[in-house]
């Protein structure tokens, strides 16, 4: 059975724990696969991560500051904010959906329409050429998390229930 999610969840040893190894592990598979990360064309692995919030509060504590740091190494400064921002309102939003097949795509959703929006404007800061270079960004980072959310991070769902005794 899926937990409650609270606003006033309960804080423990073992949720600050779980959510640190979250933190941890996204931070790592996002800085050491060799695949594009950052950018308009990008692949994260550790976006499969993302459908957590749907089994576990505490992952929202630790994607968003896995987040933070895998984004520390980003090119683009505003990264740090902007990504992370998205990465927060994905997982409460995921953390929020009732069925295990859609909990995918509030990242895809956020992640193509933040993320993409923030790359159009270092790319193009003008009227015309930022709605253009929003459309076709937003469009490859959303199939860049399309493939890792669905791929990946249903498997990721179907798996984690079986590892640890709990159902969604």
């Amino acid at each position: 059975m899926r937990e409650p999610v609270s606003p006033l969840v309960a804080v423990s040893t073992r949720r600050i724990a779980k959510a640190g190894l979250i933190a941890a592990l996204y931070a790592v598979l996002t800085v050491f696969i060799p695949v594009p990360q950052y950018g308009g064309i990008q692949f994260r692995v550790a976006e499969a991560m993302t459908v957590l919030p749907f089994l576990f509060p505490e992952a929202i504590p630790g994607l968003t500051v896995g987040c933070f740091i895998a984004n520390l190494f980003s090119p683009f400064l505003l990264d740090c904010v902007i990504g992370t921002s998205a990465t927060l309102l994905a997982a409460v939003w995921t953390s929020r959906v009732k069925n295990p097949l859609l909990a995918p795509m509030p990242p895809v959703i956020c992640n193509a329409v933040i993320i993409g929006a923030e790359i159009a404007w270092f790319a193009a800061q003008d009227g015309d050429n930022f709605l253009r270079a929003w459309l076709l960004n937003g469009f490859t980072v959303g199939l860049g998390e399309l493939l890792a959310c669905y791929l990946l991070g249903l498997l990721l769902l179907r798996a984690l229930p079986r590892v640890t005794g709990r159902q969604p």
